[in-house]
């Protein structure tokens, strides 16, 4: 089994306003880099197990691999949707207008689901339902959860990580730094492809 390799930046993290070099330096290099190389172990530890291992033992390692390969794409994600901003694009706003009244509804919406995250870990996630054909907003505890039928659209890292080195404990202005700093033509474009999947999803 070949290893996942790290993606780098999209972007040269000293051009975001309101999010520090460092503190992006740091989550990346350290947060996502860590999740790529846990990733890594895990898949060897399972290329490894004899075929008469314990039963719980391969259990574990396939919920670690799952917890991984989640934290590895959600990390993913996050970063390419903060390449220095960028005009809110057509299809994202149109989608969310109608299915939240306006696109200013769902960011409110957005923004209350990250505040409760505030103090303690997890993900803020803007999804398409393939299965149902709409926007889903959703927060995810940890790594192992997320829609089956779910194409995440904006992803909102709310582990301490992601904030306390620049924001401390004020969780609430590093979400409006985040928002400021979204490249929405890279939304539009999961969007998009989203909407296209939609038309062939059982």
């Amino acid at each position: 089994m070949s290893e996942y390799a790290p993606k780098p930046l999209s972007f040269d993290p000293a051009t975001l306003t309101g999010l520090s070099e460092r503190l992006l330096r740091s989550h990346h290099e350290n947060n996502y880099t860590g999740a790529v190389s846990k990733l890594n172990a895990v898949r060897q530890r399972l290329a490894e197990l004899p075929a008469d291992a314990p039963g719980f033992v391969l259990h574990g390692l396939a919920q670690g691999e799952l917890a991984f390969k989640h934290s590895v794409v959600l990390h993913e994600l996050y970063f390419d949707n903060l390449t220095g901003g960028g005009s809110k694009a057509d299809k994202t706003r149109t989608l969310l207008s109608t299915h939240f009244g306006s696109a200013a509804a769902w960011e409110e919406r957005f923004v209350a689901l990250g505040r409760s995250l505030g103090g303690g870990s997890g993900w803020t996630i803007l999804e398409f339902d393939l299965h149902e054909k709409v926007p889903r907003l959703y927060t995810a505890a940890d790594h192992t959860q997320g829609l089956s039928s779910g194409v995440p659209l904006l992803v909102l890292d709310m582990y301490e990580h992601s904030y306390h080195m620049d924001y401390g404990t004020a969780a609430a202005k590093y979400i409006d730094a985040f928002l400021a700093n979204l490249h929405w033509e890279e939304i539009d474009r999961r969007t998009e492809r989203a909407l296209e999947l939609a038309k062939v999803f059982p």
